[in-house]
């Protein structure tokens, strides 16, 4: 009897500090929080990087372009830099000299479409990716990440290492607009860019995301 007691005893003392194991945890995940960005002046140049999705393919004009957008809505300037079917090791080799000439505060790094679509592996891509924002935040310039879906002829599904590289460097990203866009034929003006309509709700998401990042105070409305 002595004995059962006394495993009852150690056993109640084990899920005890397992709780409390699990609740230290959890308040440590909370008290992170979300990543959040440095406040952007007014005459701060943000740099939006990345290929056709970024150039603002299917556009029409390139005032409809996603950059061109997010520029009207934070009054901030957005420097268009993407490149029409760039892959993440030619981003990466770009990338370097625009940031030393720009100088932005602000990165908005959306890119690895291509490496995805030419199945040139996802590891990759990250790695690339990851070099990318390491690079930026070396040079003390806050990015945020914007996810690209996997596409095949059947499906469209998120890219996870998108989330990886977030995790990693603490940084902002949005995994959901593009994937909501891709899957929705009336945003598209083909099988994988964005229409006008499409770009103005990218520009919009990527708005929302340094709004509660803490990046800018309020947006513009626009037509």
């Amino acid at each position: 009897m002595a004995k059962n007691k006394g495993l009852r005893i150690i056993n109640c003392q084990v899920r005890i500090l397992f709780i409390g194991l699990i609740a230290a945890v959890f308040l440590f995940s909370c008290s992170r929080g979300a990543p959040s960005l440095s406040p952007l002046k007014e005459d701060a140049v943000i740099l939006a990087f990345g290929d056709s999705l970024t150039f603002g393919m299917g556009a029409e004009r390139p005032e409809n372009a996603y950059p061109a957008v997010l520029q009207r809505l934070i009054n901030r300037k957005v420097i268009n830099a993407g490149v029409s079917g760039e892959i993440t090791a030619k981003g990466l080799k770009r990338l370097p000299a625009l940031l030393d000439n720009y100088n932005p505060a602000l990165l908005i790094l959306c890119h690895g479409g291509n490496d995805l679509l030419g199945k040139l592996g996802e590891e990759e891509a990250a790695d690339n990716l990851g070099k990318m924002v390491r690079m930026a935040k070396e040079r003390g310039i806050d990015v945020v990440l914007l996810g690209v879906p996997r596409l095949s002829l059947t499906s469209i599904s998120a890219a996870g290492f998108y989330r990886d590289v977030a995790l990693e460097f603490d940084i902002p990203y949005d995994n959901k607009i593009l994937f909501e866009i891709i899957s929705n034929a009336s945003l598209k003006s083909d099988y994988i860019h964005p229409n006008v309509r499409g770009y103005r709700m990218m520009a919009e998401a990527v708005a929302k995301l340094l709004l509660e990042a803490g990046a800018v105070e309020k947006l513009n409305a626009i037509d």
